[in-house]
């Protein structure tokens, strides 16, 4: 079983519960290593609700490849993410509402290529050429997390998106992701064979 977390607070909770977190990245790994640290030292007692304890962390988040890493944080400046990470602040009532983050009616000020450099050096966003890429994702790795999803970013001009699926799969996936078998699917067997 899975819990979708939008606060870190759930994190911690979910895993004496034995689910797994489906989480959504509005910070850096700096800012939620603690919190995955939290989940991983919480699921070895879990009370499982479901059949077995889905120790794993989902994180979602952005990504823009480029092979040309000027191109990509240029791409990733265009697609406007501060219009949508304004409308997640001003719905999302749940999500903490970070000091500096205008409310209600001004948006968040576009981000510059420096200011997506600046963010993907803390992985809160994955951007660069395919080695820039890699690095930034082992950040999250290291950090604790068990799989990424890239979210498709609705400003993103389709030639991004394309050209981040390409060199993902090309360049990146098979180097983080090396065991064909889902980890969810190891838990599962698992607790069918114990029963």
């Amino acid at each position: 079983m899975w819990y979708a977390a939008g606060n870190t607070s759930s994190y911690e909770m979910a895993a004496r519960k034995g689910l797994g977190v489906l989480g959504f990245s509005v910070g850096s790994v700096p800012e939620l290593e603690p919190v995955l640290a939290n989940y991983k030292k919480a699921i070895v007692d879990a009370e499982p609700i479901g059949a077995f304890v889905n120790d794993n962390v989902m994180v979602t988040t952005k990504a823009f490849i480029h092979e040309d890493s000027a191109q990509a944080f240029a791409g990733a400046a265009a697609a406007k993410m501060n219009e949508v990470q304004s409308q997640s602040f001003r719905y999302h009532d749940t999500f903490p509402h970070p000091e500096g983050v205008p409310t209600w009616p001004e948006l968040i000020p576009d981000f510059s290529p420096e200011v997506m450099r600046s963010m993907s050096s803390v992985s809160s966003v994955i951007c660069g050429d395919p080695d820039e890429a890699l690095s930034q994702i082992r950040m999250w790795e290291s950090a604790g997390a068990d799989q990424l999803v890239f979210a498709v970013h609705p400003g993103a001009p389709d030639d991004t998106i394309f050209e981040t699926i390409r060199l993902l799969g090309e360049h990146v996936i098979p180097k983080v992701d090396t065991d064909p078998v889902h980890r969810t699917t190891r838990f599962r067997e698992k607790a069918g064979s114990d029963s």
